[in-house]
């Protein structure tokens, strides 16, 4: 049996699947990782997302933001690791995703019940009365965004450094690996904390473990079942496998 079956056959067997994606998945959409070769942090300071950082350099921060993640990102879509997601998800196969990335692209793909472990970069929240806006509905080419309702300055809805992790997607996504019976990790090396503890519950907890990665993480050593390749590549054909 490949490791493709393997895999399908695990999923098919479990009464609550759950996938967990990092920036891997989303590269093959365009949008880089912020670690690595290629990575944003070799062109960008990281104190750009430094919440004291920000908070004295509104306007700064703010053009750099809306270039990385609105006038670049926002033009992103989905690809076909992430439809391949939500053609499970519709096949009943997959109950939940917990994702670490910011980009909106399991919502755009057509998933339903999204754990946004680090927020997101559709909406905009008032640093001053927490009021939260549709970026959609705001003109950024005046920059730093100001509130409507109490002119406070707006600071993109993900988590910067210094913030802490959003309730409820935190409970919300460690409780998963609780009820899930299967966990499928795509495109996460299992670098960042406290997200890459959740998979290592999920296993002390004696669920299945499936990686699909380009290369070895610090999950490998506890996948059941591990896809080496594209995350598109890979998914495609594990939707294959789970329709036969």
């Amino acid at each position: 049996m490949n490791e493709i079956t393997q895999a399908a056959q695990l999923i098919k067997n479990s009464s609550r699947t759950v996938a967990f994606t990092g920036a891997g998945i989303s590269v093959e959409s365009g949008i880089p990782p912020f670690r690595g070769p290629g990575g944003l942090w070799n062109k960008y300071d990281p104190k750009i997302l430094d919440i004291d950082y920000f908070h004295q350099n509104p306007a700064e921060v703010w053009a750099i933001i809306k270039e990385l993640f609105y006038d670049f990102m926002g033009n992103a879509g989905p690809n076909a690791a992430h439809l391949g997601l939500a053609e499970m998800e519709r096949m009943g196969f997959l109950q939940a995703i917990i994702t670490q990335n910011i980009d909106n692209l399991h919502q755009k793909a057509g998933n339903s019940l999204v754990w946004e472990f680090h927020g997101n970069s559709r909406d905009l929240a008032c640093m001053h009365c927490g009021k939260k806006h549709e970026v959609a509905r705001l003109n950024l080419n005046i920059l730093p965004p100001k509130c409507v309702d109490c002119g406070g300055i707006l600071k993109p809805d993900f988590v910067f450094f210094g913030e802490g992790i959003p309730e409820p997607a935190m409970s919300n996504s460690f409780a998963e690996a609780d009820k899930a019976d299967v966990f499928i990790l795509i495109g996460t090396t299992g670098e960042i904390m406290p997200a890459s503890m959740i998979p290592f519950r999920a296993k002390e907890k004696g669920k299945k473990i499936i990686e699909i990665n380009i290369s070895g993480s610090n999950y490998t050593s506890i996948a059941d079942v591990f896809l080496q390749g594209k995350a598109t590549e890979m998914m495609t054909k594990l939707v294959e496998e789970l329709k036969k």
